[in-house]
């Protein structure tokens, strides 16, 4: 639903803004996409942890691109890093499901 209408709504809202309200629904596409910002740091600060978090939970879903995204993203991070995105993730499921 929300990715519709970030495609119509791009000069009224960031597509990011309406990633994030997809995300937040569950959308494991929407959730690979903020993966993917926070990756490269387009329009957001570059955060490697939530990079890998949004690309977790999508991955959960079976999504094949965010689970390549998350394995990127777990090689440049170190295990500290990697345990709190991992538990940001079952936080995030915990409040989500």
């Amino acid at each position: 639903m929300y990715q519709q209408q970030a495609k119509a709504s791009r000069r009224t809202m960031p597509r990011r803004k309406w990633w994030r309200l997809a995300a937040e629904q569950g959308d494991a596409g929407a959730q690979y996409n903020l993966g993917r910002i926070y990756a490269t740091g387009r329009g957001v600060p570059q955060d490697i942890v939530l990079a890998h978090m949004w690309s977790h939970l999508a991955a959960l879903q079976g999504h094949e691109q965010a689970q390549h995204r998350r394995d990127i993203a777990a090689s440049q991070m170190t295990p500290d890093q990697i345990a709190e995105a991992q538990r940001m993730a079952r936080e995030w499921m915990a409040k989500h499901q």
